[in-house]
């Protein structure tokens, strides 16, 4: 459990630190437009304050409370589902980036009522309009982490007796 501990201590360390450096230091919310520009036409970062879910979707509702106890819940539910199945230490790291995520948000929400998103990636006369932060990025690929090596195809025994992994 110790890289699940240690990967979900940095992911959280360097969302808040990026957060607090872009949102407060650098003044990405006094920006005009709420934009600076860093790597024109690919990376800008824009402020957005996201109160709903991914993408914004249902920042029109109250909803602040529900999702800081969806996330905790989530949270809680990978740490006792690894501590009871075991698991490689890939998939430790995985959980460590969505748990350091999701706390990351979890503490945007109760500091400020909503997620601070800042980076803004587009290219090629595509502007998209999204934007995202460090833990939304760590949420992302640790989900996609446990998805694929929840069957990490039979490095360690099954706990059932008689069954064996193909």
């Amino acid at each position: 459990m110790r890289p699940l501990f240690w990967t979900a201590f940095w992911v959280f360390l360097i969302d808040q630190v990026t957060k607090y450096y872009v949102v407060h230091w650098l003044g990405l919310i006094n920006a005009p437009g709420g934009r600076i520009t860093v790597f024109p036409p690919f990376l800008e970062y824009r402020m957005a304050w996201n109160r709903g879910v991914n993408f914004g979707l249902g920042a029109g509702y109250d909803m602040r409370w529900v999702l800081i106890g969806v996330a905790l819940a989530i949270s809680v539910g990978v740490i006792v589902w690894l501590w009871r199945a075991g698991g490689t230490r890939n998939m430790m790291i995985a959980a460590g980036l969505l748990i350091g995520g999701a706390i990351g948000n979890v503490v945007d929400r109760v500091i400020y009522g909503a997620v601070a998103d800042f980076l803004n990636m587009s290219c090629c006369g595509i502007d998209n309009p999204y934007a995202f932060n460090v833990a939304d990025i760590a949420i992302f690929a640790g989900a996609i982490g446990l998805a694929f090596l929840s069957d990490d195809g039979g490095s360690k025994p099954s706990k059932k007796r008689g069954t064996k992994r193909s």
